[in-house]
C-alpha cells in the first residue's frame, strides 16, 4: 500500500493566532468519523485557561504522594544514605523534565492529547501502539496507588475499630478487610473521575498544600522520636562513595526517571488546557524538580529515622504512621496518605489512560469508559506483588516502565521537533488518507524505531521478580541504562529512516 490515499473527509481549515497556538477556524465544522470524539478533538483556545499556578498545583499534586516518598525511603532501604539518596533524585527529575516540556508543547500549542499528538509520529492508527502501551503502564500504576490508598483505609480502620479489623481471617494471603478497604478506595477514584476534568483540576488545586503540611508533620513526629535532627542526618550510608555506590546509581537514576516516564509522554492530555507556552514552561519547571527533591529530602529524612528508631528502615510510610500510638496523629497521617494518593492517582493514572483507550475506538469508547477500564485492568495486574518489595519495585517495575516509554520519547521528540519543526497539520491528524496515514495508518518506521529501542532498552533487564532470569543476557551490559538507551536509539534510528523516506514527503 502507498503512503496516500483519497481523503475520505473534507479538511477542516485552521488559524494560527497572534501567540501562537493554533485551533479550527471558526465556523470550520470539527473532524468527523472513526478516528475523532469529544474527548480527542482539540481544546478550544477559549478553554485552555490553566495558569502557571494550576500546572504547579498539579505537579505538587502528584509528585507528594506516597509512590514519590517510597521512592526515595526504598534507595534509603537498599543502602544509601540521605545524600546520596536526594542526590539521585534531584537529578533524575532534571533530566526527565527535559523530555516532558518538549512534548508537552503540542498541548497548549494544539489543544491535543497525547494518542493524538502520537498519530503524527506512528500514524493515525499507529498511534495507537504507544498509547495502549502507555495505558497499561498507567493501569499498573493505578493499581499499585490503589493498593497503599486502600493500605491506609485498612490501618485507619483498624485503629479506631480494634482487632476484630485488623487480625480480620486472610483470604490470598491478606485479611479480608484489607481487600475491602481496597475495593472502597477503588470506588471513590472512580467517583471522582467521573466529574471530569474541572473536578480534577480543583481538587488538586487544594490536595496539594495539604500533602506537604502532613509531610513535615511525619518528619517533626519522627525527629522527636529519634531525639532531634542528628539521627537522621546521622545514618552512614552502607554503600560509601566507591564501587558499591556507583554500580547501584545507575540502575537507581533509570528508576527514579522511569517513575515520570509516563507523565513525559503524555503530558499533553494536561498542557492542552493551558492557557500559554510560558504557563506550561514555567508551571512545570518550578512544580517537578523542585517539589520532587524537596519531598525525597524529607521522606528520606523520616526513613533515616526510623532506621535509627526501630533498627531497620521502614520504607513504607503506611506501615510506619500506624506505629505511632497518637490516634489524632495517626488519623492525620493517614488522611493525608488518602488525599495524596487520590491526588496523583486520578491525575495521573486515570486521566491518560482514559484518552488512550477511547483512542482505540472513539466512537465507542469515551473518555469515561476508558477510565473504567483503566481501574479494572488495574486490579488485574496484582499490584500488591508489584509493591511488596523496594528491590523489585525500583529496579524492576519502574526499569521496565521507563525502558519502554523511553523508546516512545525518542520518537516523538524526533518528528515534532527536528522533522516537522512544530508544525502540525490538525485536519489530517483525525482523517483517513492525510499526510499522517502512511500506509493503512501505520508508519511502519516508528514502528521499527520502537522495537529496536524498546529490545535494547530492556532486553537484558533482570525482570526478577515477575520472571527468572535475563530475556537476552547479552544485552545485560545495556539495562542499567534503560531509558536513555530507548530513547536515544529510538530518536536516531527514527530520523534515520524518515530522512531516508525524503524530507519533502514528511513536511509537505
Amino acid at each position: 500500500m502507498t503512503d496516500t490515499a483519497p481523503p475520505a473527509i473534507p479538511m477542516s481549515a485552521q488559524v494560527t493566532l497572534p501567540d501562537g497556538r493554533v485551533e479550527f477556524a471558526p465556523g470550520s465544522p470539527p473532524p468527523s468519523g472513526p478516528y475523532a470524539n469529544e474527548d480527542l478533538l482539540p481544546v478550544p483556545v477559549k478553554r485552555r485557561t490553566w495558569t502557571t499556578y494550576n500546572f504547579c498545583a498539579l505537579w505538587v499534586g502528584m509528585a507528594h504522594n506516597t509512590a514519590s516518598w517510597t521512592l526515595a525511603s526504598g534507595l534509603i532501604a537498599v543502602g544509601m544514605d540521605w545524600k546520596q539518596a536526594v542526590f539521585t533524585i534531584a537529578l533524575a527529575n532534571v533530566i526527565v523534565l527535559v523530555p516532558m516540556l518538549l512534548t508537552g508543547h503540542a498541548g497548549p500549542k494544539y489543544g491535543i492529547p497525547f494518542p493524538v499528538f502520537a498519530r503524527a509520529s506512528f500514524g493515525v492508527r499507529g498511534a495507537n501502539l504507544p498509547a495502549v502501551v502507555r495505558a497499561l503502564v498507567a493501569c499498573g500504576w493505578f493499581g499499585i496507588q490503589t493498593w497503599i490508598g486502600g493500605e491506609a483505609i485498612y490501618f485507619l480502620a483498624g485503629k479506631l475499630i480494634g482487632d476484630s479489623w485488623a487480625n480480620a481471617a486472610k483470604v490470598g494471603g491478606y485479611p479480608w478487610t484489607m481487600w475491602l478497604s481496597f475495593g472502597i478506595f477503588w470506588v471513590i477514584q472512580v467517583a471522582i473521575i467521573y466529574r471530569g476534568m474541572e473536578t480534577i483540576r480543583r481538587f488538586e488545586n487544594w490536595a496539594a498544600p495539604f500533602v506537604l503540611v502532613g509531610a513535615v508533620v511525619m518528619l517533626v513526629w519522627m525527629s522527636g522520636k529519634a531525639g532531634g535532627l542528628g539521627p537522621l542526618f546521622g545514618q552512614p550510608s552502607k554503600l560509601g562513595w566507591g564501587p558499591g555506590f556507583w554500580k547501584l546509581f545507575a540502575p537507581a537514576l533509570m528508576g527514579m526517571i522511569g517513575f515520570w516516564s509516563t507523565l513525559s509522554l503524555n503530558i499533553p492530555d494536561f498542557t492542552r488546557y493551558g492557557k500559554s507556552q510560558k504557563a506550561q514552561t514555567w508551571g512545570q519547571a518550578l512544580g517537578l524538580p523542585t517539589t520532587m527533591t524537596l519531598f525525597a529530602f524529607l521522606s528520606v529524612l523520616v526513613t533515616s529515622g526510623s532506621q535509627a528508631v526501630y533498627g531497620k528502615p521502614i520504607w513504607d510510610p503506611v506501615q510506619l504512621a500506624a506505629k505511632t500510638d497518637n490516634v489524632a496523629g495517626l488519623l492525620y497521617a493517614l488522611v493525608t496518605v488518602l488525599v495524596a494518593t487520590l491526588s496523583v492517582n486520578v491525575a495521573a493514572n486515570l486521566v491518560s489512560p482514559a484518552f488512550d483507550f477511547s483512542n482505540l475506538a472513539p466512537r465507542r469508547i469515551s473518555f469515561r469508559t476508558g477510565a473504567l477500564a483503566t481501574c479494572v485492568l488495574g486490579v488485574l495486574i496484582s499490584p500488591w506483588k508489584l509493591y511488596s518489595d523496594p528491590q523489585g519495585y525500583i529496579f524492576t517495575w519502574l526499569g521496565l516502565v521507563g525502558g519502554l516509554l523511553g523508546t516512545v520519547a525518542g520518537i516523538l521528540i524526533a518528528d515534532y521537533w527536528i522533522l516537522r519543526r512544530a508544525r502540525l497539520d490538525l485536519a489530517d491528524l483525525y482523517r483517513r488518507g492525510g499526510r499522517y496515514w502512511y500506509g493503512g495508518g501505520w508508519n511502519w518506521r516508528a514502528v521499527v524505531a520502537f522495537a529496536v529501542g524498546g529490545v535494547l532498552a530492556v532486553g537484558g533487564a533482570d525482570f526478577h521478580p515477575l520472571i527468572s532470569g535475563r530475556p537476552i543476557p547479552a544485552l545485560s551490559s545495556l539495562a542499567d541504562y534503560g531509558w536513555a538507551v530507548g530513547l536515544g536509539t529510538s530518536l536516531v534510528l527514527y530520523l534515520a529512516l524518515m530522512l531516508a523516506r525524503g524530507r519533502e514527503t514528511i513536511t509537505a
